[in-house]
């Protein structure tokens, strides 16, 4: 018998065992750095410890994170990283540190317009008003910046200053503006002929129903016989801050309704003191959540006329959850209602009197510039209470 082929193949034989060990080897080797009690933790541990050009993990972190959320579909529910959370909650408290002005940032070329300054704000006290232009903060342009960016740079610690530089009717001026928390007023009353009185509200958090009830007195020992209501552009807020104002101006009654992820329901009720006189209140594309909500209560119970365009439709609530590094999730947990049951999910609230207006005149609206007398939906208004 010739041995040689069985020689050479029992060769190649040994090489094929050898090779394999060798790539078990090298798996097993790889699969070590695999640590960690979930797929998320074993990907994030792999990119960290062997990916060539490196990697930032809180980079990693909120980009998983904001991926999780998307995948729910649900519009509603949304991931904030450690810096936006805090401005969220700035936000809810209607109170931020910074130097107390209102920025228009539709064309920042020539630099960032002011509309408004708040009252015993920082700006004020330094002399800024409305109209001027900011072009500059401790030396850098704000040109063609957009308003975030500009926050970022103007924005900073309670106690600290910082060079602003603007411009009156082309003269310039670098003032020192120490920053402090300004408070955000929430309802401003405004007195329109014929004895109406109009309420804006900027949204339904912190202080609303205290400055809501505010205004609506004020207006009333001012002689206000009507009332308008203004929740455009309102994104919502607190259901407690909602119900206490629905309770101030409705009788008896179901005034909210919701139902839990578990099916639990609970109802908010109104006890029967009321305001009663004639009412109305103004929409938009832009009213969200506890606004649409407050809208429909008014007109399922009869109460107000609604004017103006559908409302967003937004029938399910979240709640803020922190996580470990300052982040947080606002998930949806439940589903709203209205007085009467329905669910606004998607459908909004569609106004008694529908007024539509072109685009500049929602900018208008938005940035609070327009005069009552030129918005044709206040003055739809007045003519619905006149009516």
């Amino acid at each position: 018998m010739n041995k040689k082929p069985i020689v050479l193949v029992l060769s190649h034989l040994v090489v094929a065992v050898t090779t394999a060990v060798l790539t078990v080897a090298v798996i097993l080797f790889s699969s070590g750095t695999l640590m960690g009690s979930n797929k998320l933790q074993q990907l994030e541990n792999l990119i960290l410890n062997n990916y060539v050009d490196g990697a930032d993990q809180k980079e990693l972190e909120d980009a998983a994170a904001q991926a999780m959320i998307e995948t729910l579909g649900d519009r509603w529910s949304y991931y904030m990283t450690a810096e936006e959370f805090a401005v969220q909650l700035e936000q809810q408290n209607n109170a931020y540190v910074g130097i107390g002005v209102t920025i228009d940032g539709q064309n920042t070329q020539e630099g960032m317009r002011i509309i408004a300054v708040s009252e015993g704000g920082p700006a004020e006290k330094a002399g800024m008003q409305p109209g001027d232009l900011i072009t500059a903060a401790d030396g850098e342009s704000l040109l063609g910046k957009s308003t975030s960016e500009v926050q970022g740079i103007i924005k900073g610690k309670a106690g600290t200053s910082v060079q602003i530089t603007y411009l009156r009717n082309g003269e310039e001026f670098t003032v020192s503006v120490t920053r402090a928390t300004v408070k955000t007023p929430v309802a401003k009353a405004q007195m329109l002929p014929g004895n109406i009185g109009l309420v804006t509200i900027v949204n339904f958090n912190a202080n609303c129903a205290t400055e809501t009830k505010a205004a609506i007195q004020k207006l009333l020992d001012e002689g206000a016989e009507k009332l308008i209501f203004d929740v455009r552009n309102n994104p919502g807020g607190r259901v407690t801050e909602l119900v206490s104002i629905l309770d101030y101006l409705l009788p008896e009654g179901a005034l909210f309704r919701s139902k839990d992820n578990k099916g639990k329901e609970s109802v908010e009720n109104s006890d029967a003191a009321c305001l009663e006189m004639p009412m109305a209140v103004l929409v938009n594309g832009n009213s969200y959540s506890a606004a649409e909500f407050f809208a429909a209560a008014l007109q399922e119970y009869e109460w107000a006329t609604v004017v103006g365009e559908k409302t967003v439709g937004k029938g399910n609530y979240q709640l803020t959850y922190t996580l470990k590094d300052g982040s947080a999730v606002g998930l949806s947990v439940g589903k709203y209602y209205t007085p009467q049951g329905k669910h606004l999910e998607g459908v909004g609230i569609l106004p008694d009197v529908v007024v539509p207006v072109d685009t500049e005149t929602a900018a208008a609206i938005y940035a609070g510039t327009i005069d009552p007398e030129e918005d044709p939906q206040v003055q739809s208004a007045i003519r619905a209470l006149s009516e």
